[in-house]
């Protein structure tokens, strides 16, 4: 056997595995670093947050990504170079926190990462017959193994999309797995860049349960802030929407892409939902002339309505749901106040209720991932079910 196998066996044969969640998502703020401590599997799995960092991207890091990121047309050769770059710069920022937290390398397991999305584009939105969904997410495993020295589990997406998924939300697998309850209906939703939910039945049946993302959470509002006001990346504390008033014409306009009319599940991403798309709204509208303010305002109802919507679709039988909410969206309080006006009957909390940190749940659901890849079987999820296919996914990365 060779010395790989044999460390993979001695991993998974352990009561317990250390394993560092990676998260870098469409907003570009930064690395969400998760450390955690899992056992068993399935429905089974027991996790311990241990530690929890985000590690700030330095603005060149961050130009140098957007230069690729969500664009069809790119310098084939700086996705290239990036590929393998991002993975040392995760490495090394790895090292770092390992270092704040007095750890060494062998004391941790398996390092679970996703890599960055630089384009998503499942055959719902690019429409060419010969080819299928897509995605695609660089960040090099390899060089992210080696520089830490760590065993590494990456590149989740392309099996999901072989086995006939879109690639996303994976969000459902990890939220099936460590936030199913029997005490209540559950919707997890996460405002990231993109928004989207898991609806988690209390009767645990892993056919009911569905994730799909709902449209923009912070990528319009966020890139409007970092366009218009150079230095900030986002709205802090709602304050420019609060100022602003909302444009029912602009709104309206915003809520007609094609994308809305789609059933659930479906995928989006910064490829659609972008200052492109505001421009061309603000055109059909005859909005070009709005203040800062008002866009914002607009935005924020705009991820807002859509969120709102989704949920009342998905509950218009139920009376009786908890929403547990998490990501950088949970921060910002008009978009968390609209949302619950509109579902005044409703109880919404976070994640820290169910005991993880809400900025560090996508970071764990991909160790709860990696996990499943090392000692887990198939979820209960039927391949013949659309999005959500029962496959295990990752890609492993040997240090040496």
């Amino acid at each position: 056997m060779h010395s790989h196998i044999q460390q993979l066996f001695d991993i998974a044969a352990k009561p317990s595995r250390k394993v560092i969640g990676l998260m870098s998502g469409t907003s570009l703020d930064g690395l969400d670093v998760a450390l955690c401590e899992l056992c068993g599997d399935g429905l089974d799995t027991g996790i311990r947050l241990l530690q929890f960092t985000t590690v700030d991207y330095t603005a060149d890091y961050k130009q140098r990504v957007k230069a690729v990121f969500s664009k069809r047309d790119v310098d084939l050769q700086a996705v290239t170079l990036l590929n393998p770059w991002i993975g040392i710069e995760h490495g090394r920022m790895i090292n770092q926190c390992l270092e704040q937290w007095q750890l060494k390398a062998a004391d941790v397991d398996i390092i679970a990462s996703h890599g960055q999305t630089i384009f998503h584009c499942p055959k719902r939105q690019h429409n060419i017959a010969e080819y299928g969904n897509a995605t695609l997410q660089i960040g090099d495993g390899d060089h992210l193994a080696v520089t830490t020295g760590i065993t590494t589990i990456s590149d989740f997406r392309q099996k999901h999309i072989a086995a006939g998924g879109e690639g996303a939300p994976l969000a459902v697998y990890g939220d099936y797995l460590l936030f199913s309850s029997r005490d209540e209906n559950r919707i997890m939703l996460n405002i990231g860049g993109i928004a989207n939910f898991t609806w988690l039945p209390q009767t645990l049946d892993a056919e009911a349960v569905f994730s799909s993302d709902i449209g923009p959470g912070n990528t319009m509002m966020d890139a409007f802030i970092q366009k218009h006001y150079p230095g900030k990346y986002f709205d802090k504390d709602s304050a420019l929407a609060k100022a602003g008033s909302v444009s029912e014409p602009l709104l309206n306009a915003l809520k007609q892409d094609g994308f809305f009319a789609l059933n659930f599940p479906k995928t989006t991403g910064p490829e659609v939902f972008n200052l492109g798309y505001l421009a061309k709204a603000q055109q059909q509208s005859g909005t070009e002339a709005l203040s800062h303010g008002d866009i914002m305002a607009t935005l924020n109802r705009f991820s807002a309505d859509m969120i709102i919507s989704a949920i009342q679709q998905t509950t218009a039988q139920l009376d009786n749901f908890v929403i547990y909410a998490s990501g950088g969206g949970i921060h910002n309080p008009l978009l968390m106040s609209q949302i619950q006006q509109a579902l005044p009957d409703v109880s919404i909390k976070t994640t820290a209720d169910l005991g993880i940190n809400p900025d560090a749940k996508e970071a764990v659901l991909f160790a709860v991932l990696a996990n499943e890849c090392l000692v887990g079987g198939k979820q209960k999820f039927s391949n013949a079910r659309e999005g959500i296919p029962g496959v295990t996914m990752g890609k492993i990365s040997f240090a040496d």
